[in-house]
């Protein structure tokens, strides 16, 4: 349901919504996203946001962008080790921001008071600014919350004190190919375990956010019924009640792609593959976050030059450790794969996986990188390093079976057999056609009548009646 409306000409509706993304990439595109999805719907749109990794203005200009410093937290930020320990660094953000925060938000409020402009219908949050309810609920501002991961994985993350209970959880080495009884498809091992230096931080974490998320006037998924119908159901039976809840997604194939990546995209990756044969190229992408060890990297070179299939390899500064970019390569390999491969350090990736030379996705799993795929009909080879991306790479192979997962010591041999079954086999074939199926899908629940497209009519008329 892509629409080429001009967004300054659209009519307003007269309410203004709030929305605070988290600064990391996977978080701040698909809440920029939502902001232009509400804009449609007729929302005026005001961004309130740290400074760290602050979004591009210009790209929006229909939207209003209000900053506040992060009280010193980026000064120890460290981009490489962000999945070290993810519950301490969201606590410490979270406690660095909440008098910023509230003192952002009270300003605008009062300022557009004075100023006699659109009033404000809610503040949509992303679900890991835990702060956002209580400060939100001090002006009286209505809250929804935007989850970032899948319906399946913000499941597995509101079952923790299930599966604790149930002796899952702290996991054992015996346990990790055991099957979750409580959550089929997921073994022990597919788990969402956030990894930290302190237990008690990731249980504070989970425990809190699951509180905002309890306490919210809604939740918004990138997702869409197709594709999570029985986890949905599980949602309305088990969890989120009394919570009125809206897969709209997916939330990029709503407009032309608006481009909120917080590093430079490389746009020779499209011209490479304008030379490149059809369903021919197998791209390459680990993410903005995961970093990787030299020898990985180097069994990852070897195994993409072995195949011998022509490969797009996303490889961003700071992906192998220690490394400030290919330094790791042995020497020779970029004129061996010449013509055959191609490397760049971030790419247009929506455009790349819509690209018709692209046959496969080797991804981390990210759910906003596992829906793009999904949406283009692409199979996925699934290469999860933490937290959510367990969960999708275990749904992309075992219950959407659109592609597999590469599991045990990452080595050449095994790399280059999972791209030749997906590529070249009767396997990728299957694949092929049953992500070609969830594409149909996609296109008709965006469509008139479609899941997503009533969803987000709910949706409005909810932030309405807020």
């Amino acid at each position: 349901m892509e629409t080429q409306q001009d967004p300054c000409k659209l009519p307003r509706n007269g309410r203004r919504v709030i929305l605070f993304p988290l600064p990391f990439q996977g978080h701040i595109n698909p809440m920029l996203q939502l902001g232009s999805i509400l804009y449609s719907e007729g929302f005026s749109i005001t961004i309130i946001h740290t400074t760290l990794n602050s979004p591009n203005s210009c790209n929006y200009p229909h939207f209003e962008f209000c900053s506040f410093s992060d009280d010193g937290f980026s000064e120890t930020y460290q981009p490489s080790k962000v999945a070290d320990d993810i519950p301490a660094l969201l606590l410490s953000l979270n406690a660095k921001c909440i008098v910023p925060f509230r003192d952002c938000l009270a300003n605008k409020l009062m300022s557009n008071a004075q100023e006699s402009k659109d009033s404000f219908a809610c503040l949509i949050t992303d679900a890991a600014w835990f702060i956002a309810l209580s400060v939100a609920n001090d002006f009286k501002l209505p809250t929804i919350v935007l989850l970032t991961d899948s319906i399946a994985a913000s499941l597995s993350y509101a079952a923790f004190p299930i599966l604790r209970e149930k002796g899952y959880l702290p996991i054992q080495d015996f346990q990790l190919e055991a099957p979750v009884i409580e959550f089929p498809p997921l073994r022990v091992k597919d788990i969402p375990l956030l990894k930290t230096q302190d237990s008690n931080n990731a249980d504070k974490f989970l425990s809190i956010r699951d509180n905002q998320i309890m306490a919210s006037s809604g939740i918004i998924w990138n997702s869409f019924e197709d594709l999570e119908q029985v986890e949905l159901t599980t949602v309305h039976q088990q969890y989120y009640l009394s919570i009125p809840v809206f897969p709209i997604g997916p939330f990029h194939k709503y407009f032309p792609a608006y481009s909120s990546s917080l590093l430079s995209q490389d746009q020779s990756s499209i011209s490479w593959l304008d030379r490149q044969a059809p369903r021919s190229v197998i791209y390459v992408s680990f993410g903005s976050i995961a970093a990787i060890n030299e020898i990985e990297f180097l069994e990852i070179a070897w195994g993409l030059a072995n195949s011998r299939v022509p490969f797009l390899w996303v490889v961003r500064p700071g992906l192998g450790r220690g490394a400030e970019w290919l330094e790791p390569l042995p020497k020779g390999f970029l004129e061996m794969v010449d013509g055959r491969g191609y490397i760049v350090k971030w790419a247009p990736q929506q455009q790349v996986l819509a690209h018709p030379a692209v046959g496969c996705f080797w991804t981390h799993s990210g759910w906003n990188s596992t829906m793009e795929s999904i949406c283009e009909g692409i199979p996925m080879i699934c290469q999860p390093y933490f937290a959510d991306q367990m969960v999708n790479s275990r749904y992309v192979s075992h219950v959407w079976r659109v592609g597999l997962h590469l599991e045990g010591k990452l080595e050449r041999e095994g790399i280059e057999r999972a791209i030749r079954r997906v590529m070249v086999e009767a396997d990728g074939q299957g694949m092929r056609e049953r992500a070609m199926y969830l594409k149909e899908k996609v296109d008709i629940c965006l469509q008139r009548g479609g899941s997503s497209y009533q969803s987000l009519g709910r949706l409005t008329d909810h932030i309405l009646s807020l």
